[in-house]
Parts: structure tokens; C-alpha cells; sequence
């Protein structure tokens, strides 16, 4: 059974920052692709960052220069690191997995990011 658990969120001042890390179990997720979402208030959820098996890293634009994501594929594991946090940065934050076998995704429980002074 694929499980992802998400840690680290909290509440941070604007410029501060956070780590996010999302342990994966169940399978072995080296040809997964991975990444993180995040979901404001009444809005679907919008792609922050993914990392494919081999690498290859995609970021929204609101986030490029500030949020680095990274993986470590013999423990399964991967990370947000989130720099000069903004207020509209503030959301629940899901990690994901795509299976490139049978297209299924898979979801974390979310953990929620507050930038506020």
C-alpha cells in the first residue's frame, strides 16, 4: 500500500523560511515522478514543484528562485525547501506521487503553511 507522509509545516514570518519532507513507503519510487501542491482557500490544487527519477525539476513561476525541491531516491524520501516565504504562500501543502505504470497519483494527508507577522 503506497503511503506518502508530509512534516514540517508550521507557521513562519514573511522572509522566513521552512522545510517540508514527504517520506514515501509501499513501493520503490525511483521511476516515480514526485513533487509537491498546494491548496488556497476555496481553490484547486496548483503544482508547486516536481522531480522526476532522473532529475528533471519543474517549478511554478511563483516560486523559482525561492522553493528547492530534492529527493533521495534510495530512501525514499523527498523535500521542499521554501526561502523568502511571502504571505501568499500560505496553504496546505500536499506531496504527490505518479506511478508511471498504471498513472495512478498519490497523495499526502497535507500539512499547512501560515506566513504571517
Amino acid at each position: 500500500q503506497v503511503q506518502l507522509v508530509e512534516s514540517g509545516g508550521g507557521v513562519v514570518q514573511p522572509g522566513g523560511s521552512l522545510r517540508l519532507s514527504c517520506i514515501a513507503s509501499g513501493t520503490t519510487f525511483s521511476a516515480y515522478v514526485m513533487g509537491w501542491y498546494r491548496q488556497f482557500p476555496g481553490k484547486q490544487r496548483e503544482l508547486v514543484a516536481r522531480i522526476t527519477g532522473g532529475g528533471s525539476i519543474n517549478y511554478a513561476d511563483s516560486v523559482k528562485g525561492r522553493f528547492t525541491v530534492s529527493r533521495d531516491i534510495a530512501k525514499n524520501t523527498m523535500a521542499l525547501q521554501m526561502n523568502s516565504l511571502k504571505p501568499e504562500d500560505t496553504a496546505v501543502y500536499y506531496c504527490y506521487a505518479h506511478s508511471p505504470f498504471t498513472a495512478v497519483d498519490y497523495w499526502g494527508q497535507g500539512t499547512q503553511v501560515t506566513v504571517s507577522s
